[in-house]
């Protein structure tokens, strides 16, 4: 959910990004986790400084990720980061919230208080958290990326419009957010990965103009439903393909 999010959040969080970082160290780190999107795209792409990455998956009761889904997100990792000391994917279980919504503040929050695993030595660390609560900013919301190397998927969402009888299957549309707000991390669209060639959907923030490929805007949100109902994960297309290997991805 990059639209609504980069332009007010931008000035907030680099003023308050020397006073957290802190709170973003384990001790031997000195890495700036809150940064904007974007902003570590190159480390996440390239093999050049960090060789290998550390996935934590942080989730509330009742809203564990699915299994098929995360296999899957490595496969699409594994296929443009070139991260030859391997990608790793950790979970843990966190308290949940009792708010049935939850803003970016929130969720910013929510990390500072149970995030654990950070980049440290040639290790790059993202951190993805499963809420129990829905956007405050737009309840028909899947997921945001919201800092450099952190994503929020908001399970009751996805759980309330999948799986179920004529519904789209809970691994597809889990995938399918998972993957999308990676890609903003990973710098798409023009958010880090410089645009090899103009796709970027001027109407809906730094999401791609092609309705078939990952980065199309509505694949964060519940209007991606009609897209793949009867059709696979949506695939990066040619363009967002170009930006990240220009970027030092494969």
């Amino acid at each position: 959910m990059i639209k609504k999010l980069i332009i007010p959040f931008l000035a907030l969080l680099c003023t308050i990004s020397c006073s957290r970082d802190n709170e973003f160290s384990n001790g031997s780190s000195d890495y700036n986790h809150t940064r904007p999107v974007g902003a570590s795209a190159n480390d996440l792409l390239s093999n050049n400084r960090y060789n290998s990455l550390l996935i934590e998956i942080q989730y509330m009761p009742g809203y564990a990720p699915n299994s098929q889904a995360v296999d899957h997100l490595k496969n699409f990792l594994s296929t443009f980061l070139r991260k030859d000391g391997g990608i790793t994917v950790i979970q843990r279980e966190i308290p949940g919230t009792s708010s049935s919504t939850l803003s970016a503040d929130d969720i910013r929050q929510i990390e500072n208080t149970n995030r654990t695993v950070f980049t440290n030595g040639s290790t790059l660390a993202i951190n993805i958290l499963y809420t129990n609560g829905k956007y405050s900013g737009n309840s028909n919301t899947l997921g945001i990326a919201y800092r450099n190397t952190s994503i929020a998927l908001f399970g009751k969402t996805i759980q309330e419009n999948s799986g179920g009888f004529g519904q789209t299957s809970r691994t597809k549309l889990e995938a399918t957010v998972l993957e999308h707000e990676l890609g903003h991390l990973m710098g798409l669209v023009n958010l880090g990965s410089p645009m090899q060639t103009d796709h970027k959907d001027s109407s809906n923030g730094n999401h791609c103009n092609n309705q078939n490929c990952l980065m199309y805007y509505a694949s964060e949100t519940t209007d991606i439903l009609g897209f793949i109902i009867n059709g696979n994960v949506p695939q990066l297309d040619n363009n967002c393909k170009a930006d990240l290997k220009a970027n030092g991805g494969k």
